[in-house]
């Protein structure tokens, strides 16, 4: 009877094996997810056992947080190529390898060079999961569940950085390694079974590899994905069009094009120097050093891992609210929310008060970052720009992200130290008060809105639905009969 009614749900059109791909797919974000959170509870540790090693110092962990998004910075336009020029499958491949050697050299060695190298390689994984990852989902998955899948992206980053927090409070730091090295061996080994994008095969002129492939993600026989199929076909022939020379010179010479870009990077500015990515990095020592009479039930640790429980449910509820709230209310009011928890957090470093005061005020700006900050710039990005535009932008938004992230955690140690952590986090606050203000004034509502409608709100002037950014039409293209290809 079970075998029957598996067979009779995966024969009928179902998404079983969409949602099976997909949740093979994020493997790799959530070893990324991982990493973030291993140097939260393992840095301190680092530091302070000299069984480990003797020559890690805070000097060192900051350079451990910061070269994960230096090496990242680059490595965004080097998966780019990779993707375009041998596969969406071999690219996700490449990104899980990058985070086994991670793993792998941490617990080889504890020297110095070896953590430096080891986190660097995570730079990889990063642009991996950012650039590959969405890009792989939104080939494989039909419209109506594609919102779904992509926000499991977010989700498993989130969800690996609570797994790190519990298990470092538990769990030797070479029983955490292992666990960790073991996710990208088995992504490695279950997902070289799984087939390459219908989209990609069709670019290198694989069409019945891709009507097989399509097939067996639609759970529907080769012959009946043919209209899926011409639709792939007409995108792949718009997307000729989308090269990376024609997007630079749309973004700088036009004018609304360039505009909706500036908007872009301001809101990824905001989300980046919120603050909430150094806090997930170094929440053991921010809660070590607000616990400074020692009488708190919960241990640093632990502490950390409800900050990551408290992401893991922002990040659940964010497709929810960022549907029925819309993208600049939910940007402007989990923004300013944010500023005002850091100003708090601030002021209670400042006066060296006691309390709950810094526990609660963390949870909710995480809460507001998962549910806001993190994923509502992506989405406004997407909605501000045409599909010709879209690559190019994502790739350099990307890359700006992590430039400014490495900054951060690179000097959020010695600045700490120097002038006392009450003057970080009021520096944050400085940046999302701001941050709101320039989104009332100057951030347009895009729920709902087409390209047209986003780019008059912005100061341009509707464009006929048959030009793009940089004035040129577009001519429509009709696919050939793939059924004769």
């Amino acid at each position: 009877m079970l075998k029957y009614t598996v067979k009779k749900y995966c024969s009928e059109g179902s998404r079983i094996n969409q949602v099976i791909m997909a949740s093979l797919m994020v493997l790799p974000v959530f070893s990324y997810g991982m990493a973030v959170g291993w140097l939260s509870p393992m840095g301190p540790r680092l530091i302070n056992d000299p069984s480990l090693s003797a020559s890690v110092s805070t000097d060192v962990v900051s350079w451990m947080a910061s070269v994960v998004y230096l090496v990242g910075t680059p490595s965004v336009f080097l998966f780019g190529y990779i993707v375009d020029n041998y596969g969406r499958k071999r690219a996700l491949m490449f990104t899980s390898f990058s985070m086994a050697a991670c793993w792998g050299l941490k617990l080889y060695s504890t020297s110095t060079w070896a953590l430096i190298t080891a986190r660097a390689i995570i730079g990889l994984g990063v642009s991996g999961s950012y650039v590959v990852t969405p890009l792989y989902i939104k080939e494989i998955s039909e419209d109506s569940i594609r919102g779904t899948l992509g926000s499991l992206v977010v989700l498993s980053q989130n969800l690996g950085n609570l797994v790190v927090y519990i298990m470092g409070e538990y769990l030797s730091y070479h029983a955490v390694l292992w666990i960790c090295l073991a996710v990208p061996l088995v992504h490695l080994l279950v997902f070289a079974t799984m087939p390459e994008t219908p989209s990609y095969l069709l670019k290198c002129g694989k069409v019945e590899e891709a009507r097989e492939a399509l097939g067996w993600l639609r759970c529907q026989s080769s012959g009946a994905v043919d209209s899926e199929l011409k639709m792939l076909l007409i995108e792949l022939e718009q997307n000729k069009n989308n090269q990376f020379r024609y997007a630079i010179k749309t973004l700088a010479s036009d004018r609304i094009a360039c505009r909706a870009f500036r908007i872009v990077l301001t809101i990824t500015l905001a989300r980046e120097l919120c603050g909430c990515l150094a806090v997930l990095h170094f929440a053991s020592k921010i809660f070590s050093e607000a616990n400074h009479s020692g009488n708190w039930v919960l241990t640093a640790n632990q502490q950390a891992a409800v900050l990551g429980a408290v992401q893991l449910f922002g990040s659940v509820t964010a497709s929810t609210l960022v549907e029925r709230t819309g993208r600049k209310p939910l940007l402007g009011v989990t923004c300013f929310v944010s500023g005002v928890s850091m100003c708090l957090l601030g002021a209670w470093f400042a006066m060296g008060g006691g309390g709950w005061l810094p526990v609660a005020a963390l949870c909710l700006c995480i809460y507001c970052d998962a549910a806001g900050l993190q994923p509502v710039p992506f989405v406004v990005m997407t909605e501000m720009f045409s599909f010709q535009l879209r690559g190019t932008v994502t790739s350099l938004v990307i890359a700006f992200a992590c430039a400014l992230v490495s900054i951060e955690l690179r000097f959020f140690h010695p600045l700490s130290e120097l002038a006392g952590l009450h003057t970080v986090f009021f520096l944050f606050a400085g940046v999302c008060l701001v941050s709101t203000i320039y989104i009332v004034i100057c951030v347009p509502e895009t729920k709902m809105k087409t390209i047209d409608q986003i780019y008059a709100r912005i100061g341009g002037k509707g464009r006929d639905g048959g030009k793009e950014d940089g004035g040129k039409e577009v001519k429509g293209c009709e696919a050939p009969d793939v059924t004769r290809l």
